[in-house]
Parts: structure tokens; C-alpha cells; sequence
């Protein structure tokens, strides 16, 4: 599945819906943004199980606030409706993919506090 646009109408019923829901927050004016545009979407494409949206925070500020956006891009990551990853920041494929599977490993009925380790994506 590749990329689709969320907004304040469809945000939480998306990642309330799915069991696995990634949200890119980005801005057209926002260059790392741009560089990580296709990045996300190559990604989306090889999992096509797993929702991949994107939030422009320019036409969203709200969602965008209330989501408590205050640099961009950023990305997180919604399984079974709960928050399990967020970061700015622009990630390489590899720190993507490793993302992935960190949500898709992880068991958040046992630990619904625990979370991917950033400084793993960081590192790669």
C-alpha cells in the first residue's frame, strides 16, 4: 500500500482501525521533508499490510498540535491504537525497515509502556 494522506477527519479512526498505522508529519516547504518523501514511500511499498500516512502540517495545524508537533518531519508509529514511537527527524531505509519490525516484534498487550529503542534506528 503506498502512502496515504490523514487529516483531522481520519487520523484517529485510521490508527484506531489498523493494527499497525505509521504517520509521516511533514510540510512541502520543509527540505528534509522532500528527502524523506520517497524514502517513506519505497517503504510503504514493500509493506503493504501496514498503513502509512502522511499529515501535511500546513493544512492540519490543528491535528498537528494536538499531536504535539513541534518539528518536522516527524514520524510515529500507532499499534493497536496505541503510540509506540515518536520521533523528528528524517530516518535512512535501513532505520525505517528496522522500525518496522521493532512495531511489528512488538507486544504492547504484555508492555503497552515499552517502545523501540530510538538510539537502535539512530545507530544503523
Amino acid at each position: 500500500m503506498s502512502t496515504q494522506d490523514l487529516g483531522a477527519d481520519t487520523f484517529e479512526s485510521t490508527v484506531n482501525e489498523h493494527e499497525i498505522v505509521l504517520v509521516d508529519f511533514w510540510a512541502a516547504w520543509c527540505g528534509p521533508c522532500r528527502q524523506f518523501a520517497p524514502v517513506y514511500e519505497r517503504v510503504s511499498e514493500a509493506h503493504p499490510d501496514i498503513v502509512f500516512g502522511k499529515v501535511d502540517t500546513e493544512a492540519e495545524q490543528s491535528l498537528s498540535a494536538a499531536a504535539g508537533i513541534t518539528s518536522i518531519p516527524t514520524l510515529m508509529a500507532f499499534k493497536k491504537g496505541v503510540l509506540v514511537f515518536s520521533q523528528p527527524g528524517a530516518l535512512p531505509a535501513p532505520s525505517l525497515e528496522q522500525l518496522v519490525t521493532a512495531v511489528r516484534e512488538l507486544d504492547v498487550d504484555a508492555a503497552p509502556a515499552a517502545a523501540p529503542s530510538t538510539t537502535e534506528e539512530r545507530s544503523a
